[in-house]
């Protein structure tokens, strides 16, 4: 089939990260797959929530918050705090970014902190919680080591990296990273988020007014996890320029 930009089916769209988008930041990412823009920020407070010290729960807490900037789509969207509540949809997607997240990190190991994760979408093209969860791991991760260098952590508590892909079925035939495009026009839409080692995170899958065989369920996964496989490897080449890159003094 041809795809709009000329993709092949199994075919990610281009991914890069730019480091130190925001300066206060303990780690800060912003991500960029095809069109799809997010700014991945992360501020490490030493404290933890109320709860965990009213529960005597031990360790630390890993949260996120998602929003979509007024002018990331083609049409103006109002903020949230117009409508004097968060969109639905905002807050499933903030409390995927946080279970990805949460899955890679040993609170124990972080000690009595909270990690705060920001992903503010810049430009909508498709994919932006896939894109959201994948630059908010590359940021943990540099923020974690941040805190190493500095010696308040005795052990490092990201245990592996975590990313996330979108996947369809259009027009009968199985492809990876939709676009918008795409995700309005597909019959069949599946999310999947994995760790660089396989395992899974989240595996979601509906009919958009239509049904999907085990096979295309197969098909979607498997090009999921090639998927996930790329991006890893990109995140992965980030962080082993980080490890011979002098540290900021």
């Amino acid at each position: 089939m041809n795809r709009s930009d000329g993709r092949l089916p199994e075919q990610i769209r281009p991914i890069s990260f730019e480091l130190n988008i925001a300066p206060h930041a303990s780690g800060s990412v912003l991500v960029s797959m095809g069109n799809t823009r997010v700014i991945c920020g992360v501020m490490i407070e030493e404290a933890v929530p109320r709860w965990m010290k009213e529960q005597a729960i031990s360790g630390g807490w890993l949260t996120a918050e998602y929003s979509m900037l007024p002018y990331s789509t083609q049409t103006r969207k109002p903020r949230d705090i117009t409508k004097g509540r968060l969109d639905g949809r905002s807050m499933e997607i903030q409390r995927l970014i946080g279970r990805s997240l949460r899955a890679v990190v040993d609170l124990e190991k972080l000690g009595p902190r909270t990690i705060w994760i920001d992903c503010d979408v810049l430009q909508a093209d498709g994919g932006t919680r896939a894109a959201a969860i994948t630059g908010s791991s590359l940021a943990v991760a540099i923020a974690c080591r941040k805190l190493a260098r500095e010696k308040k952590l005795d052990l490092p508590p990201v245990q592996k990296l975590v990313a996330a892909v979108s996947a369809g079925v259009l027009d009968g035939e199985t492809i990876v990273d939709l676009d918008y495009e795409e995700d309005k026009a597909v019959a069949v839409d599946f999310n999947l988020v994995a760790t660089e080692d396989g395992e899974f995170v989240e595996v979601l899958s509906s009919g958009e007014e239509s049904t999907f065989s085990q096979s295309q369920l197969d098909e979607m996964l498997a090009l999921g996890r090639k998927g996930i496989a790329e991006l890893i490897a990109a995140q992965r080449a980030v962080l082993a320029r980080l490890m011979v890159t002098p540290p900021e003094s």
